[in-house]
């Protein structure tokens, strides 16, 4: 069941591959993420040290959060992944100059997933391009369904 979802990562970038990782969070951050106060739109994620970060999620605290804890609700998260996975991404993106994007949050037997994607970057055109063929997939639809009844 996905949580939120990053329709501009698709609009902006070629998705190549996708990777689903864990996330360290906060009590209060599973909180308002369960109810669905999270925003993925702006978030990137980097490389430092030893782990991959997710940076820019923007998550609102409940009101109800705790009084003795300040929620910064910017804060980078710790990506959970393999080494495996570590490996192969870090290869991707310093060689084949690869962006990582997160994609979409959802549940994964009760757990928050993040699911991230290597992706390379759209030209202006490539934008165009995919914009006309979205707009003829629907036209093309509504065609057929005009033309079934």
């Amino acid at each position: 069941m996905s949580i939120a979802n990053n329709k501009k990562a698709f609009h902006d970038y070629f998705i190549e591959g996708q990777i689903e990782a864990g996330l360290v969070l906060e009590g209060w951050e599973v909180k308002a993420i369960r109810a669905g106060r999270v925003q993925l739109k702006e978030s990137y994620i980097y490389w430092k040290k030893d782990a991959f970060y997710l940076v820019g999620c923007h998550v609102t605290a409940l009101p109800t959060a705790s009084t003795h804890v300040k929620p910064n609700p910017v804060r980078s998260r710790k990506l959970l992944l393999n080494q495996a996975e570590i490996n192969k991404l870090i290869g991707k993106t310093e060689r084949a100059g690869y962006t990582i994007v997160p994609l979409n949050l959802h549940y994964n037997r009760g757990r928050i997933k993040m699911e991230i994607g290597l992706a390379k970057g759209k030209k202006q055109h490539d934008k165009r391009q995919s914009l006309k063929e979205a707009d003829w997939k629907r036209e093309k639809q509504r065609l057929m369904k005009n033309m079934s009844s």
